[in-house]
């Protein structure tokens, strides 16, 4: 993929948000068929615009009004927030207590420089492929308790642009959740905890609960590959100080004598299997090989993100404006293949648009195609086009279940 120019970023945003953005699909996203009244109108989104001038509380009447002003503005970034008691372009005109969010996906904002204690390859807003399987155990661990503990049914993952991933829960029932509800089930998926100061910050009890099991089963899928190669977390006595500061004292002998990650990690186990079977080592507990496991490589969630309702947070399609990158949904059937250094750029897909033929432009302009057909297969022509597929059977899905429940709803009201 080509490397990206912000300063080419206005232009590019003009022809992206005129003829590459999935507004069709964007729209049946947010307007849930329709079904309840106003909610897309009551709808939150916030534009960030050239010199981060920062433009709140936007909101839209249909799909044609959001793509005019989209067009007009040409945003930097888009982010989505609640559904509103009211309009909020209006909030001004409501009295002071009667604007209230009220209904928003759970959201979730994983981001990889929350990590930045326990990989080696990278640290601040850099990612490589090292540390990017941190994100791909994260959303695998997310995604199975999301699904199996809660049952819920409609979640979209999305990277970030840059150095993260998304994940919006749309399932009608979560939408209504409150606050207290979101915070529990924030809590719920949190193990790591403690600031920059803390060394231990995963305490394991004495009964371990399914949920905890199960994300340590997908974390030893990726363990030795990820920590003890390619991350090599005990290479040297720096990187062993911090792991040691969660052992027992008498390992740092056999740890000098070991010549690799992987030699000093299976005496590590030795180790960690001698403090479960003695039960009564409130030191260290009888889960040492976990608990170290699980501080460096269990999802670290943004909890402030999760709990609040008015919290906004990025729009997928939306353009990172430092690395250029499209925020595209990932599939989760191919959660290990995802790659983010693939993600096509704007400068890319406007590229691929610029070569198109003039001929077939000239023959699209003959047929006088209306702007929406014109507009799709353009899309289509790039590689995002794989990207707005995988939206679209998340829409799907979301659309079958819609349906589902309004037939259960006719057949109650029938009997």
């Amino acid at each position: 993929m080509e490397t990206f120019d912000p300063t080419e970023l206005p232009e590019l945003l003009k022809l992206y948000y005129r003829r590459l953005f999935p507004y069709s699909q964007y729209y049946r996203w947010l307007n849930y068929g329709g079904v309840i009244k106003n909610y897309f109108q009551h709808r939150e989104f916030s534009f960030t615009l050239k010199d981060d001038i920062y433009i709140r509380y936007q909101s839209f009447n249909n799909q044609s009004d959001l793509e005019k002003e989209m067009q007009k503005m040409n945003p930097y970034k888009i982010d989505i927030g609640a559904v509103y008691s009211h309009r909020p372009n209006q909030h001004n005109t409501v009295k002071l207590g009667a604007f209230q969010a009220q209904e928003k996906e759970l959201v979730f904002d994983i981001d990889m420089t929350d990590y930045d204690d326990v990989r080696r390859c990278c640290s601040s807003a850099d990612i490589c492929p090292k540390c990017w399987t941190l994100m791909t155990m994260a959303i695998r661990i997310i995604d199975r308790a999301l699904k199996e503990d809660f049952g819920f049914k409609h979640r979209l993952w999305v990277y970030s642009g840059r150095r993260g991933v998304h994940c919006w829960v749309c399932d009608e029932s979560v939408r209504k959740l409150s606050s207290a509800v979101r915070s529990g089930i924030v809590e719920y998926l949190s193990l790591v905890k403690g600031g920059q100061d803390v060394k231990k910050k995963v305490h394991l009890s004495e009964k371990i609960h399914p949920f905890i099991r199960k994300s340590i089963n997908i974390i030893k899928k990726y363990f030795e590959e990820y920590a003890l190669v390619n991350q090599d977390i005990l290479k040297n006595k720096e990187s062993w100080d911090k792991i040691l500061a969660l052992v027992p004292e008498n390992i740092l002998s056999r740890f000098q004598k070991s010549h690799n990650s992987l030699q000093r990690w299976e005496h590590l186990k030795k180790v960690a299997s001698r403090c479960q079977n003695n039960i009564k080592n409130d030191k260290y507990g009888p889960w040492l090989e976990w608990e170290i496991m699980l501080q460096y490589c269990f999802p670290r969630l943004d909890i402030n993100v999760s709990k609040g309702i008015n919290h906004l947070l990025k729009s997928p399609f939306s353009v990172h404006p430092k690395t250029g990158r499209i925020s595209v949904p990932i599939d989760l059937q191919k959660v290990d293949q995802f790659d983010p250094f693939t993600v096509p750029t704007i400068s890319f897909i406007c590229r691929e648009l610029d070569a198109i033929s003039i001929n077939e432009e000239e023959k699209e302009e003959n047929e006088a195609e209306s702007d929406v057909k014109h507009r799709t297969r353009d899309y289509k022509k790039t590689s995002l086009a794989p990207y707005v597929k995988v939206f679209e059977h998340f829409l799907e899905n979301l659309d079958k279940s819609r349906k589902g429940e309004l037939l259960k709803k006719s057949e109650r009201d029938f009997i």
